[in-house]
């Protein structure tokens, strides 16, 4: 996907996540049991200016962004789509392959157009969950969302998940995205393979992409083959 692509999602997802929350404040989000909706917009706009700042200041060190903080609830909704905005038109007018502080390998604007739109998008599914409207996420973001999943997320992860050889495929059943990973002694390798794997995971690039991040389990999408190695693979990623 291009950062036209990124952005536009961004404004979408962003702009519905708002339209959940409205009204809806206290209600439970069931992927985080610790949050209601109030802490997830919070959350999510905090989120947005903080990565606006290393985008707009060009920021090396995070360190050097001011700390944000939400306002109070009956200034949150404004407050939130403010700092949309304002993220949307700092990424629109910046060059992707500026150079900033990220937590990956990847230090770039590039690596913020992209976090943003999966972020967001992630996040608007929540809100929508919190009141039983959830809608998929887009094909092409989703697939998108699993090779950020595979090629930034786990790379950076503490503990790399080993194993003696046992594979993981995970087939998207709406968009062209496919997954063969492989368990090594040293880590995972991935690739877009289409293979038969040890389990196999088919359902829509927005389910697969949910099922990393733990918003939906395996008894939403179709499984084949090791279940266990199949839970073994989801619970090794710390990621929320």
């Amino acid at each position: 996907m291009d950062k036209e692509r990124f952005l536009s999602s961004l404004e979408r997802d962003g702009g519905a996540l708002a339209e959940a929350a409205a009204g809806n404040f206290e209600a439970g989000v069931p992927a985080c049991p610790d949050w209601n909706v109030r802490d997830l917009v919070e959350h999510t706009g905090e989120v947005h200016r903080f990565w606006g700042q290393i985008a707009e200041r060009r920021l090396h060190d995070y360190h050097d962004a001011e700390r944000v903080s939400a306002p109070p609830e009956a200034e949150l909704l404004d407050w939130y789509r403010a700092g949309l905005d304002h993220l949307v038109d700092v990424l629109r007018g910046a060059d992707p392959s500026t150079e900033v502080w990220s937590w990956s390998a990847q230090k770039d604007v590039a690596f913020i157009q992209r976090r943003m739109a999966q972020e967001t998008a992630v996040h608007r599914w929540d809100a929508q969950s919190a009141t039983g409207s959830a809608q998929p996420i887009e094909p092409a973001l989703a697939v998108d969302g699993v090779d950020e999943f595979f090629f930034i997320f786990a790379p950076a992860e503490d503990e790399p998940l080993t194993g003696s050889g046992e594979t993981i495929h995970l087939h998207s059943t709406d968009a062209d995205g496919e997954w063969f990973v492989t368990l090594k002694p040293d880590g995972m390798e991935v690739e877009h393979d289409h293979e038969k794997g040890d389990v196999a995971v088919r359902a829509s690039a927005s389910d697969l992409l949910l099922l990393l991040w733990r918003r939906v389990g395996p008894s939403d999408v179709e499984v084949f083959g090791d279940a266990d190695l199949l839970d073994r693979f989801l619970g090794w990623s710390d990621l929320e």
